[in-house]
């Protein structure tokens, strides 16, 4: 990191008010922007760390129209649930405001204005999808359709969720109105773009040339956007939610989202800092950084920076914009609408303190360079073998054996020993490796790094064996305890930003009552004589039972995500009802069902038909894994199916079953036991 920079300035993607947030959000955004302001912080330096809910845009009031409320209810729930869940975590906002605020609406529209009154703008009348039930223009995710890609149905105007392809209303195949279901129409609208093409040659050295440190996938995707030649841009939409585009003759249209959006992190910085925001936007000594998700990259390395240099006002660009890849969960993509996702507030309120726990997992796992994948069990191991044996068994061990010794009073070191002073080495190099991998967005590095200390201190203690050395040398035992309660310090600093409230809680039994990230490495960070608390467990081990319940609450998503998605198979070609009468379905009593030797799928019965018995083989044999209670049951069967030989045995007729949604075949039987051959009509 530069140190010609006075101050820095911390953004995270605004979420969109129309849901929580959840595993996804907080590993690509939310836990490495954290984790980055906590360490600026405990630098010293001048940061601030800006957030806030996006609360215009369609999706919004999409979910406001389906539940029949306002989309100011919608962004009023979810804007208090992301707020509170957000600090229950311990992310440490500045300000964690919202697009709604009085102060936003007026800074959008001034921006806005400032551009037009320029001439910055570029006004195009263009063929827009309409509804004319509903009289109103189908802007992104009012349509849906077959996507022109992967060609998935359900593909949204703005964007296919199957493959992530980024797509225009108009692209789509087979467009249908996500308002009353109806095929829209072309009609003419008019809108302002701002034209990005005016400012390629510019954004090509600034990119390209000057920031060619920035992780390969932000640069990548920028540079793909630059060799495609860059188009101008829509502004404004055709909505009655949103910031109203503030020109005369622009009624019922607003900003478009993502130019309304990132000038949320100017509104917010105003409201958090009203006689000072313009420091960290427009010092050159400011330095602006971004952190966002992959699928915002364009907005901020390519759009915003030109709205920014279009503005002018000496606005200054991110220095950087980390941007992580996507989070799976279970082998499958997070995605809201299918409520597949492990949502923050549930998780807070089904795993009460154990906060750290998830910052700890998901930066260990962060998809910083590709996509990683979540699992409960991979949890569970992480906080069993990692956070538990590891980082907790070494802290604990070191101030219980201080307690037992020397009554919880740090002794006095005495001459230090080869032992000793390799230990103190290797923290020292370790910790110099944190402090690299946290300046370059390493954070699963640094993490990395920083539980070493606790393995480095486990591995001391082993070495050292202070309980055995205790009985013939107490002097040597003081040394050995007091390096050890100095690494508990060490640690306590070095994991204050990934895990605070365990931070916390270990400087409070230390006594250390400030932490500067300049103490780390030092070994005199607790005094000699200082008075140590009473040791508790930093974490618990997390039980099967806990987990089989997350995997039980995923599972019963993927079932309700299932039947909401099954569709019957389409009607077979009509039959004249001559043709199907000759048919003759009749009801049978299972006199003898078992399974056919050296076959999975069949099962042989033996009906008794009223007439005779009759043997039948069925394919349900994996459905029915105990065929023997079928025995005095009743089915129907189509009698009047030639003879069939499988596996040696001749089949006469054919039983009927019903096909589930998931697949699976169940036995058509009457709901009132009837005659043996009566005839189904």
């Amino acid at each position: 990191m530069s140190n010609n920079y006075k101050r820095t300035l911390i953004t995270s993607a605004l979420p969109y008010a129309n849901g929580p947030v959840h595993i996804g959000h907080l590993a690509g955004v939310y836990v490495p922007a954290d984790i980055y302001a906590r360490f600026l912080r405990l630098r010293g330096e001048d940061v601030v760390f800006i957030g806030g809910s996006d609360e215009h845009g369609v999706p919004i009031t999409i979910k406001a129209r389906a539940e029949g409320v306002t989309p100011q209810d919608i962004v009023d729930r979810y804007h208090g649930i992301i707020k509170d869940s957000f600090k229950e975590l311990g992310i440490s906002f500045d300000i964690y405001s919202r697009t709604t605020s009085d102060i936003h609406r007026e800074t959008a529209s001034e921006f806005f204005k400032k551009l037009y009154d320029e001439g910055k703008f570029v006004e195009k009348t263009s063929m827009q999808l309409y509804d004319a039930e509903a009289n109103q223009f189908l802007a992104d995710r009012y349509v849906t359709g077959e996507c022109p890609h992967c060609h998935a149905e359900g593909a949204y105007g703005d964007q296919c969720e199957k493959c992530g392809t980024s797509l225009n209303a108009t692209d789509l195949i087979n467009p249908r109105s996500a308002i009353t279901g109806n095929v829209p129409v072309l009609k003419e609208t008019r809108h302002w773009y701002l034209p990005l093409n005016d400012y390629q040659e510019f954004l090509e050295k600034w990119i390209l040339e000057d920031h060619k440190e920035w992780r390969s996938n932000v640069y990548g995707q920028c540079k793909s956007w630059l060799d495609l030649g860059l188009q101008p841009r829509a502004v404004s939409r055709d909505l009655n939610w949103g910031v109203p585009v503030p020109v005369e003759g622009a009624e019922g249209k607003v900003l478009y989202v993502w130019f309304d959006a990132p000038i949320g992190y100017i509104s917010n910085t105003k409201e958090l800092l009203p006689d000072s925001w313009e420091k960290y936007w427009k010092d050159p000594e400011s330095r602006i950084v971004h952190f966002i998700g992959k699928d915002n990259i364009v907005f901020h390395c390519i759009v915003f920076p030109a709205m920014l240099k279009a503005y002018g006002d000496n606005y200054q660009l991110p220095d950087n914009v980390p941007s992580n890849e996507f989070l799976n969960l279970e082998g499958d993509k997070i995605s809201t609408s299918r409520n597949w996702a492990v949502w923050l507030h549930e998780y807070l309120r089904d795993l009460p303190g154990k906060q750290d726990v998830l910052r700890y997992v998901l930066t260990a796992n962060a998809p910083e360079t590709r996509d990683n994948d979540f699992t409960w069990k991979d949890f569970q191991a992480r906080n069993n073998s990692e956070l538990v044996a590891i980082l907790g068994n070494f802290v604990n061990r070191a101030l219980v054996l201080t307690h037992k010794y020397f009554q919880g009073i740090v002794p006095a070191a005495g001459e230090m020993q080869p032992s000793d002073l390799s230990a103190i080495a290797e923290i020292r190099e370790t910790v110099g490796k944190i402090t690299e991998n946290l300046e370059t967005f390493h954070f699963r590095e640094a993490l990395k790094e920083a539980m070493n200390i606790a393995r480095i201190g486990n591995r001391y203690l082993q070495e050292t064996e202070p309980w055995k050395v205790a009985k013939e040398d107490l002097g040597r035992t003081a040394t050995i305890l007091n390096v050890s309660i100095q690494i508990c310090a060490n640690i306590c600093v070095a994991f204050e930003p990934f895990m605070p409230f365990m931070s916390a809680g270990l400087a409070e039994m230390l006594g250390l009552t400030e932490l500067k990230w300049s103490m780390l490495g030092k070994f005199d960070l607790i005094s000699e004589g200082a008075k140590i608390k009473e040791p508790h467990l930093l974490f618990e081990k997390i039980e099967d039972d806990v987990i089989e319940a997350q995997v039980n609450k995923l599972l019963k998503t993927k079932e309700e995500n299932r039947l909401k998605s099954w569709k019957p198979v389409p009607q077979s070609p009509d039959v004249d009802f001559d043709t199907f009468m000759k048919a003759d379905l009749r009801v049978g009593t299972v006199l003898e069902c078992e399974r056919v030797p050296k076959a999975d799928k069949l099962l042989r019965f033996l009906i008794d038909d009223g007439m005779e018995k009759r043997t039948i083989l069925s394919g349900i044999a994996k459905f029915y894994t105990e065929p023997e209670k079928l025995v005095g049951k009743q089915v129907c069967f189509i009698a009047n199916l030639p003879p069939k030989k499988l596996r040696g045995i001749e089949s006469c007729g054919m039983i009927l079953s019903a096909e589930s949604s998931d697949g699976s075949l169940s036995l058509i039987t009457p709901m009132h036991e009837v005659a043996p051959g009566s005839q189904i009509k």
